[in-house]
């Protein structure tokens, strides 16, 4: 609540964030009505302390103290006050031996920019500094409420078996700090949000009970893909900017950065990356050392996150406010790479914005879409659940529309489409793993080239995913291509309906308005998803109509002409009427 820093005891927690440079906390979430709270409130240290810290109601004083004087006992009223199950029934009963359980209350979720936009925060005017802050308290805004409307769940039942969703939604304190935990400070806007685990059940009495943190955790990831997506789409819409992905390890996932800004910065305000990779140097030689071999992708990450803990220096910083400390963080920089670099960064970022929307075209795909996300995650998990999905799905959104808004839901369609096309359950049907019938065709050729592709043991898993990826959505491609070349018109025949490819003369407005509804489905992810089978059956149909016709044609020729003496060569026309390709020997529509 206070930073980085301590309080000394005594001091108003508001004179002590004032001292530390950060702002006060603000309640946030769909669930602050129900305990007489408003969005954007000030946390005051009271409301957290019975909230957060006793599962009591924010305003518990003025409930407990208006039940005394009604005549309720003191055990009574402070149980009035209490939301859900008292923090002193942890106390177990079933044993001898009592064992104090400690209470969860709340958990701690940190909504972190890209390194650029810190960058931009940090070292730009305060009117950009003001706008990438409102961007990020909309961007912080729309996971929570997400995570409030779609997510959360109340346990239920004898025990928490059960899952309900929340009545009303969540209840948060959100916390801002401005500068990372290195010794020397270094930018970085990141907001503590502090969700608190009780919550009202959607029954009629309105109880309250804990949340289940379990189903929370595990859409983790899903949220800060869909928070990055937000956050990218508002500076974008904001400043008119543009996103591209960096590779910052080879065969990793690479991170969405804002085009233009100097790489050498990014370098300067990631000290603690540097310090986790040197430590993390000497653990992983000392591992290769012990087990002969280099450290697979668990035992890396397990080092990683050794690494992260033994350079985590402590918070015990001297509290400076914003201004003093964007000033410090300037005259660094220009110390290191010079004013040029730091003064036309908005600048550089405006020209590289161009150069990426004259060369990239952000439109989605909606199938192409599916098998890349359904190949990543198969690669990277094996088996998998829906949110692994959507999270996927999110990134592939961020990497192709690169900060341009996207269609609200359409996240939730990729998702659909690769459970519906691409992917099997697996047991009872809480997992699911991909269809290697429907990705994997038997045929030798592509089973040739796609199996190898995944089992490139060398290679990082991510970069294995992203070879599996492309060589599905070149399949794709590639049988859209012979669809269409199998699909052209023959002679007398109809393939698509509605287009000047099919033998029928249709006039110039009518041409200009196909060539404007091809140009509208490139673009429209809902035209996208228009299903073969419709348009094989209008095709179909089209087909017999003009057959039809043709047969008519025919035989109206028959009974007005007498039949010649002797038949006129294959490729002679009859005489005086003019051969024309797509048209009758009547001179109608063929």
């Amino acid at each position: 609540m206070v930073g980085d820093g301590h309080r000394p005891v005594g001091t108003p927690l508001r004179a002590a964030q004032d001292e530390a440079g950060v702002p006060p906390g603000v309640w946030r979430g769909g669930g602050l009505a129900a305990v007489g709270l408003t969005d954007g409130d000030v946390v005051s240290e009271r409301q957290a302390e019975l909230l957060l810290g006793e599962g009591r109601h924010p305003d518990a004083d003025r409930i407990e103290r208006e039940r005394l004087e009604a005549g309720d006992d003191p055990a009574k009223a402070r149980r009035a006050t209490v939301l859900g199950r008292p923090i002193e029934h942890n106390r177990s009963a079933k044993t001898e031996k009592a064992k104090e359980r400690t209470p969860w209350l709340g958990m701690d979720l940190v909504f972190r920019p890209p390194p650029t936009a810190h960058i931009v925060w940090a070292l730009t005017d305060d009117w950009r500094r003001l706008v990438l802050e409102s961007c990020q308290d909309t961007a912080v805004g729309k996971t929570l409420k997400w995570l409030g409307e779609s997510v959360a769940q109340i346990r239920w039942g004898s025990g928490g078996k059960h899952r309900k969703p929340v009545k009303d939604g969540l209840i948060v304190a959100v916390f801002r700090h401005y500068e990372s935990r290195a010794e020397e400070s270094k930018p970085l806007l990141h907001d503590h949000a502090v969700v608190s685990i009780r919550a009202r059940r959607p029954d009629a009495k309105g109880t309250w009970g804990n949340l289940s943190a379990d189903t929370l955790l595990s859409h983790i990831v899903a949220a800060d893909t869909l928070y990055l997506l937000f956050f990218m789409e508002e500076v974008s819409a904001r400043f008119g900017w543009a996103w591209e992905p960096r590779e910052v390890t080879p065969g990793r996932r690479p991170v969405m950065e804002i085009s233009g800004i100097d790489q050498r910065l990014i370098g300067w305000q990631s000290t603690r990356r540097q310090q986790i990779e040197d430590a993390l140097f000497v653990l992983t030689a000392d591992y290769v050392e012990e087990h002969g071999h280099v450290p697979g992708e668990k035992a890396a990450y397990g080092l990683a996150c050794r690494a992260a803990d033994r350079t985590r220096p402590p918070k015990r910083k001297e509290p400076r406010p914003l201004s003093e400390l964007r000033e410090s963080w300037r005259e660094s920089a220009i110390a290191a790479f010079g004013a040029d670099v730091v003064d036309r960064l908005a600048e550089r970022a405006r020209a590289a914005a161009a150069a990426v929307w004259a060369r990239v075209r952000p439109v989605v795909d909606v199938a192409l879409a599916a098998v890349d996300v359904v190949a990543v995650v198969y690669v990277m998990r094996g088996a998998f659940k829906r949110h692994h999905l959507l999270a996927e799905a999110r990134r592939y959104l961020s990497y192709v529309l690169r900060g341009r808004p996207h269609e609200p839901g359409l996240d939730e369609r990729i998702v659909q489409s690769v459970v519906d096309d691409c992917t099997r359950p697996v047991g009872r049907g809480l997992m699911m793993t991909a269809d290697l019938h429907a990705l994997y065709p038997r045929d030798t050729d592509d089973q040739a080239v796609l199996r190898p592709l995944t089992r490139q043991r060398t290679l990082p898993l991510y970069a294995r995913a992203r070879l599996a990826a492309g060589a599905l959505k070149a399949r794709v491609h590639a049988a859209r291509r012979a669809e269409r070349l199998g699909s052209r018109a023959r002679p007398h025949t109809v393939a698509v309906p509605g287009t000047s490819r099919t033998g029928l003369r249709l006039s110039r407005p009518d041409r200009m308005a196909g060539r404007a509804q091809e140009q509208q489905q490139g673009t429209d992810v809902a035209a996208l998803e228009q299903t073969r089978s419709t348009i094989e059956a209008a095709a179909q149909m089209a087909v017999r109509l003009q057959d039809g016709v043709r047969e008519r044609a025919a035989a109206r020729a028959t009974r007005q002409r007498p039949a010649p003496a002797t038949p006129a060569p294959s490729h002679a026309p009859p005489p005086g009427v003019q051969s024309t390709p797509g048209r009758s020997p009547t001179g109608g529509l063929a």
